[in-house]
């Protein structure tokens, strides 16, 4: 009988402690962020270098990867459609962007955003185009840095969930642990 007890007891801190897990802090899944990115498929932009080449770019498929591929950092992947006009005459190029940012929590907000963006990685199609894509790349880059440093990738709603209400009052800081972004209500 006495084991018995002891191993019901056991199972009541275990399930006390892991529903008191929702009252310390807000997890918000890998999936839940890359919803939130769909928002940001509508990035287009023009960048360039003025009477020598200019490309109109468009963002789409945008995928996170939180905290696997670095700790404490999130790793998107897209696509780009571009449309370049240079001397050459104008041709167009797909590019799959790999790129890494630092998740950042503003509490007024109650946003994430994804500071310091870089691209880490570009493959280009067709091949003919990697040189013109090359000279380009800095230009997107800075383009993407300034665009997430202005834009949250994701923002808490009061309306969604008690959990989301609670984190944007009580948020602490942000957490980067795989597949998850955490905020703590606790120091």
């Amino acid at each position: 009988m006495k084991k018995g007890f002891s191993g019901l007891a056991v199972l009541l801190l275990v399930l006390l402690v892991s529903g008191c897990n929702k009252l310390t802090q807000y997890t918000i899944s890998e999936q839940e962020v890359n919803q939130a990115l769909q928002k940001h498929n509508n990035y287009e932009k023009d960048i360039g270098v003025s009477g020598l080449v200019n490309a109109h770019i468009v963002l789409s498929n945008l995928t996170s990867q939180i905290g696997r591929e670095e700790p404490g950092k999130v790793t998107l992947a897209g696509n780009a459609k571009i449309n370049v006009t240079s001397l050459f005459g104008p041709q167009q190029a797909d590019m799959q962007l790999k790129m890494r940012a630092q998740p950042v929590f503003d509490q007024q907000q109650g946003a994430i955003y994804l500071r310091d963006m870089e691209i880490v990685d570009a493959q280009v199609t067709p091949d003919k185009m990697a040189s013109i894509m090359k000279t380009l790349t800095p230009y997107l880059n800075q383009s993407l840095k300034s665009y997430f440093d202005q834009k949250p990738a994701y923002v808490l709603s009061t309306d969604r969930s008690k959990g989301e209400s609670l984190a944007k009052k009580f948020a602490k800081g942000l957490e980067v642990k795989p597949g998850e972004l955490v905020i703590p209500f606790t120091d």
